[in-house]
């Protein structure tokens, strides 16, 4: 929805308080937000006066409670609303701001000279498209170049200012203070010639699962055996959608994904040339031509990709898959101090795919960073987006990421607060309340959770340290669906870890999902890669696939997970017994009976899943 200022507009704000709410004269700015720099990241020099910014104003909602209360009747199997899930048009009427909050957001920008905008379709969300120089004048700021660590750079400032009597009307503005970089959940990747198997690595007893199940490579064959799904006939391919998300200008490589399908799932390999992109705010389309060798040799667009498109796509064909590709907007020109695009694609996606009316029922995201690195106010805005998804019957599935609670870097273990204090770091989306949060095993028979030490590979070069991702979030409290199950865990521990995680916070992952050298085809060539960005699309498969029995039987799909899974969907999973989280120099959490923060209630039992469901469910 495009609104462009007009001599109606200024005609309307001059007699405003003849007929309506007064709109306030401006108001002295006052700061509205503070977020210390993180670690590895330094100031380099004034951001380009010229380099162009895409604002993204999120206004306070108006009745976020009220949504709130809904999503979790709508989710909860005991209630009598279970599965009557809310319309697009609901949802929007919702979390509309307030007429006075519309009006004092547009005099303030057109008095700072901004007369072309656009909203989401809630008018939530308001966009513009400025320069720095502008941008700084209007949040009264100054916006740096920052550099990582790594050699990436963001521009964003570490303080911005409101007018005061815009501050309990506006929630946050991005990009400014956060440097959250949605990087893929990905460990690394490894060529192969042949199967390897570790010393004193022991095989599944059950033949059948042995057969099938290696430890290097893990294929499409071995999950469906493993997890139940092999054999199942889906009934309503094209109801029952599933997506998944690109950011970074990740990009699926149709002839590696034909490749893949042709060895591991050959009825399917059609499907590498037909399933759907979609490209949001000039993001790459799928590529159908295969790697260039300039594009192989250089920095990594393809491989988290790929790996979501070949999972998803081996699990679930002939169901329609969707492959969201986020870029940046508006159009981006480099220079020297900003040769890549610095505006936040995260946001960019959730507010285009909450305008569409059409969206498939299950969706999942391998992309996070460290909580610490989100402004709280900004991680909070974007869950809230998150919550609205699940109330229109969609389930979000995000990745818990591979560092177990915080890295292997024991001195990057520390708070983002100007006191550097010892702290495990939880993720983000990882630890927001309405997103269905996945961690990774390894093994078979039993799973344990993945750990993987710095070393030597199969490929006999030295890889990374990988644990499934595990923590408590600071930003978000324990939802009243971990009641039951978190407060025993954290009281099992017996002051284990005091001071290094918040108590009481939410904790993940709610599941898991083996994730430690998938079979994968990069470049024309068989490859492995691990992570939980493994994980997260094969459970987002799964959990699909459970949506096509409910469908196909009248039912509603399972939309947001949680409030299901903690009352009795977890019957369903597969426990996970051992292990432990690892990270910060420190073996971390250890593996329980029972929920645990390192593979929640454990890995999946197709069958068992689609019963509980079914006996859970509501109508249309």
């Amino acid at each position: 929805m495009k609104f462009s200022v007009s001599s109606l507009f200024v005609a309307a704000i001059a007699v405003q308080p003849a007929f309506g709410t007064p709109i306030k004269a401006r108001t002295a700015y006052d700061v509205k937000e503070v977020h210390n720099v993180p670690r590895k990241w330094k100031n380099v020099g004034r951001a380009p006066a010229n380099h162009r910014l895409h604002l993204q104003i999120g206004l306070k909602q108006d009745n976020f409670d009220e949504l709130n209360r809904h999503l979790y009747e709508v989710s909860d199997p005991e209630h009598t609303r279970y599965g009557q899930h809310l319309s697009f048009e609901d949802v929007n009427d919702l979390v509309k701001p307030a007429d006075q909050t519309l009006d004092l957001v547009h005099e303030w920008l057109l008095l700072n000279g901004i007369g072309e905008f656009n909203y989401s379709p809630a008018k939530d969300w308001v966009n513009i498209y400025i320069d720095v120089a502008s941008a700084e004048r209007l949040l009264d700021t100054e916006y740096s170049v920052f550099q990582h660590d790594d050699g990436s750079v963001l521009v964003r400032t570490s303080k911005w200012s409101l007018p005061t009597h815009l501050h309990e009307h506006i929630d946050t503005i991005q990009p400014t203070t956060s440097f959250m970089r949605s990087s893929p959940q990905k460990s690394d990747w490894i060529q192969f010639s042949e199967p390897w198997t570790p010393p004193g690595y022991t095989p599944p007893s059950n033949e059948t699962i042995a057969k099938v199940c290696h430890f290097f490579p893990v294929t499409i064959e071995c999950f469906r055996t493993l997890y139940g799904t092999l054999g199942y006939v889906q009934k309503v391919p094209g109801i029952n959608k599933i997506a998944f998300n690109n950011y970074l200008n990740q990009t699926p490589i149709r002839p590696d994904i034909y490749k893949f399908l042709e060895k591991y799932r050959p009825e399917a390999k059609g499907e590498a040339y037909t399933f759907k992109s979609i490209e949001i705010a000039g993001g790459p389309a799928a590529q159908s031509s295969p790697l260039t060798p300039e594009q192989a040799n250089g920095d990594d667009f393809v491989r988290e990709a790929n790996l979501d498109a070949q999972t998803i796509l081996g699990m679930t064909v002939p169901q329609p898959v969707y492959s969201y590709s986020t870029g940046g907007s508006p159009p981006f020109i480099p220079d020297l101090n900003t040769p890549t695009d610095t505006n936040e694609p995260y946001l960019t996606w959730v507010t285009y795919v909450m305008g569409q009316r059409d969206v498939p029922q299950v969706i999942s995201s391998s992309y996070g960073d460290d909580e610490q690195t989100v402004p709280e106010a900004y991680a909070r805005r974007v869950c809230q987006q998150f919550a609205q998804l699940g109330a229109r019957g969609i389930s979000l599935l995000v990745s818990s990421g591979d560092g177990g609670v915080g890295g292997n870097d024991p001195s990057a273990c520390v708070t983002n607060d100007g006191k550097n204090s010892s702290t495990f770091l939880p993720a983000f989306p990882a630890g927001c309340p309405y997103v269905t949060t996945v961690g990774a095993t390894q093994q078979f028979e039993p799973e344990v959770s993945a750990y993987r030490m710095p070393g030597l590979g199969p490929d006999n070069r030295t890889h990374g340290f990988y644990a499934s991702g595990s923590g408590f979030s600071y930003y978000f409290d324990r939802p009243s669906y971990q009641d039951a199950v978190v407060p025993a865990y954290v009281k099992s521990l017996n002051g284990a870890y005091d001071g290094l995680y918040n108590k009481d916070g939410r904790g993940y992952p709610d599941l898991a999902a083996q994730g430690l050298y998938f079979a994968f085809v990069f470049n024309l060539t068989e490859s492995s890669i691990s992570g939980t960005s493994a994980s997260c699309p094969l459970m987002s498969s799964i959990i699909s696939l459970v949506n096509d029995a409910l469908i196909s039987s009248g039912k509603s799909p399972l939309g947001f997970l949680n409030p299901w899974l903690y009352k009795t969907g977890y019957k369903g999973f597969t426990d996970i017994l051992s292990g432990n989280s690892q990270g910060c120099g420190v073996t971390g959490f250890p593996v329980t009976k029972g929920w645990d923060p390192i593979t929640g209630f454990g890995t999946p039992n197709f069958p068992q899943l689609v019963t509980l469901a079914k006996s859970a469910a509501g109508g249309y």
